[in-house]
């Protein structure tokens, strides 16, 4: 088997999944679905590291193929091919994708057991893992575009999944609404390349651009910066990230997939597969660097305010993805996709582990209600701690050396970089602070009513009427609303597997890239990145000054959060209101959601109605429509009028008709 046709089976698996789950759907009993869902993302991710192994088995030099399965059209210039592109980022890419999913649809198993649109989910599911990986093995702009728009299709399925709760459905319309922003702007930046290159075809257009750009060029700086739009929409980067938070209401494992492996990486994965285009666009690899640092910066101070459990862990995703987005911007290839493996594991673990305290709380999501959790929940507790370690930066954990790896580059680029270096560090001291406010409020203290009954019955807390968390909203538990069971990882093997998995992970999976030992993902990557233009040389003294800093603010942060939140609990309030304009700023999100409203909900509701009531009725409906029909009408009726009967009106008729034609050609002789 070749490596091409491992890539095309790790597409049809999650395809073949969807299909079958989509049509058996009504006569799949128990939970076969999800078996058949999570067993279709296993072959994929097996296939997935099938095709790694026959890349490994190729040259450092033929580590690039191309496959077609099929041509939809050839012609006037336009290369429009079902193609693959199998090189080392799109296989790292489906690894960490199948391989993180099929952990995240393992946990689903038993995580969504008792809902009603059991099968639907994981049809949904294995959809947008299909979808996901049609974007990452694209090898022409036309793929790409087809998987990116699919991407943004099942996001809004999933994350509206639970479709009788109105906040449901409003934040999957937002989000998809934002995403089709971004697929404009990735679509009108393929034309600004096409009209140059003549091609549709990655590698193509890849080797086309130093010939038919110069550096600098403005149509190519217009591209770059329309497909930073896209990354933005996708990996919710400001001002295109409100859909991100509200994305929380679709059911725990979706938040998972969405902010793991999948969709918000999908802009990192851009801008490092463009790489060839944005280095002869500087500019716009400026705009990306600028605004990732912007948003981990912002996103880690609306983290610190936030109080729903899974909208911290979402702003989380939000500020680490700014990581990535800058350390790609800025040339750092591999350090940026590190960064996102290691993400994948750790934030994967804290979805889930939050998803299990979420059910130990009846469904509450909120970080007022929680505390003394350690001792009802202790394996989540545990796995919680993992991945706020790993999250967090501390040695010897992942993020420790993902992260800093992408600072290093940054103060290895010098000058204005600098001021991006010490963001990230800020931003560093940030994630210690609000990821273990999280964790310190929800598992210490004195037992909360839930967690009590659990220690001393063994009872999971089951409201007497369930309702909707985001806005107190009485709900049943028929279909399209959540079900009736709540399940915890402590009592659902295959929840605490794919926990413990992602938990090892997490502390292991930064020994691919070790400072000064280990360089297998440095040596893997290579051959994509080759062609980079962009240097960096950071000395010897600034690698240890970063990883004794890194160490040092992500054990400082911790210390510091557990003065705050638990030596002395009255602090925090006391900060809040000595600071009350920037804690009304964080706990308002920017005012960003305010600020779009007014500038772009508002003014569009406006300019709709206004042509509803002025230009349709009058112009369209009046004119237009009720103009053309009274011509008709009179038309008609002249016609009608004409049509009497009486033989010496014809006779009369016909006359005049004789005369006006004799007059006519009078008149022209």
């Amino acid at each position: 088997m070749s490596a091409t046709t491992a890539a095309w089976l790790v597409l049809a698996a999650p395809l073949a999944g969807t299909i079958i789950i989509g049509v058996l759907y009504n006569r799949l009993p128990g939970r076969s679905a999800g078996w058949i869902g999570t067993g279709a993302i296993a072959v994929s991710f097996a296939f997935a590291l099938v095709t790694l192994a026959k890349l490994l088995q190729a040259g450092p030099g033929h580590r690039q193929l191309v496959s077609t399965l099929w041509t939809l059209a050839g012609t006037t210039g336009v290369d429009a091919k079902l193609t693959v592109l199998v090189d080392p980022l799109s296989v790292l890419m489906i690894c960490v994708v199948a391989g993180v999913s099929t952990l995240i649809h393992l946990y689903s198993v038993s995580y969504l057991q008792g809902d009603r649109g059991y099968s639907r989910f994981f049809a949904y599911l294995n959809f947008f893992v299909f979808s996901m990986l049609t974007l990452v093995l694209a090898g022409n702009f036309l793929l790409l575009i087809v998987g990116w728009a699919f991407v943004g299709a099942a996001s809004y399925m999933l994350i509206s999944f639970w479709y009788r709760r109105s906040t449901a459905t409003g934040a999957g319309i937002k989000a998809f609404v934002i995403n089709v922003l971004g697929d404009i702007g990735l679509v009108l930046g393929t034309f600004f390349i096409f009209r140059h290159t003549h091609t549709l075809d990655l590698v193509a257009s890849f080797r086309a651009a130093p010939h038919v750009f110069a550096s600098g060029n403005g149509d190519l700086v217009a591209g770059c910066l329309l497909l930073l739009v896209g990354a933005f929409a996708k990996s919710a980067q400001i001002p295109l990230h409100t859909w991100l938070p509200d994305a929380m209401e679709g059911p725990t494992p979706v938040s998972a997939l969405i902010h793991a492996a999948t969709m918000v990486t999908a802009g990192v994965y851009l801008i490092a597969r463009m790489h060839p285009l944005f280095q002869l666009a500087p500019a716009a690899g400026d705009v990306g660097a600028i605004i990732g640092a912007a948003t981990l910066l912002i996103a880690g101070t609306i983290g610190l305010a936030a109080t729903d459990l899974k909208r911290v862990i979402a702003y989380s995703t939000m500020s680490q993805i700014g990581y990535m987005i800058m350390g790609v911007s800025v040339g750092a290839y591999t350090a940026g996709l590190f960064h996102l493996m290691t993400h994948a594991f750790f934030k994967a673990l804290l979805f889930m582990a939050a998803g299990s305290l979420i059910s130990a709380m009846g469904g509450s999501q909120s970080l007022d209600r929680m505390s003394g959790l350690r001792r009802a929940l202790p394996f989540t507790f545990g796995c919680f701690i993992i991945g706020g370690l790993a999250l967090t930066g501390v040695p010897p954990f992942s993020g420790f050396f993902s992260k800093d790896s992408i600072l290093l580059f940054v103060a290895g680029r010098g000058g204005w970089h600098w001021a991006l270096y010490v963001a990230g560090y800020l931003g560093a001291l940030l994630t210690g602070l609000y990821t273990f406010r999280m964790i310190f409020r929800a598992f210490l203290g004195a037992p909360c009513p839930e967690a009590a009954e659990l220690i001393e019955h063994g009872h999971l807390f089951h409201p007497d009427v369930p309702t909707n968390p985001a806005n107190g909203e009485v709900e049943d538990t028929d279909v399209g609303f959540p079900g009736p069971d709540h399940v915890i990882a402590e009592r659902a093997l295959s929840m605490r597997l794919a926990m413990g998995l992602l938990a090892l992970l997490a502390i292991v999976g930064g020994i691919v890239s070790i400072p000064k030992t280990t360089t297998w993902l440095d040596h893997f990557l290579a051959p994509t990145f080759a062609d980079s233009t962009i240097v960096s040389h950071p000395s010897n003294g600034l690698l240890y000054f970063g990883l004794i800093l890194g160490a040092v603010i992500s054990l400082g942060s911790i210390a510091a959060a557990y003065v705050v939140w638990v030596a002395r609990p009255s602090l925090a309030p006391a900060i809040a209101a000595r600071l009350r304009p920037l804690a009304s700023l964080f706990e308002h999100k920017w005012y960003f959601d305010e600020l779009i409203d007014a500038v772009v909900v508002r003014p569009g509701a406006w300019f709709g109605r206004f042509s509803q009531n002025t230009f349709e009725r009058v112009v369209v409906n009046g004119v237009l429509i009720g103009g053309t029909t009274g011509l008709v009408r009179a038309g008609s009726a002249l016609v009608r009028a004409a049509q009497s009967g009486i033989l010496r009106v014809y006779a009369g008729l016909m006359l005049v008709g004789i005369a006006a034609v004799a007059l006519y050609f009078l008149l022209q002789s």
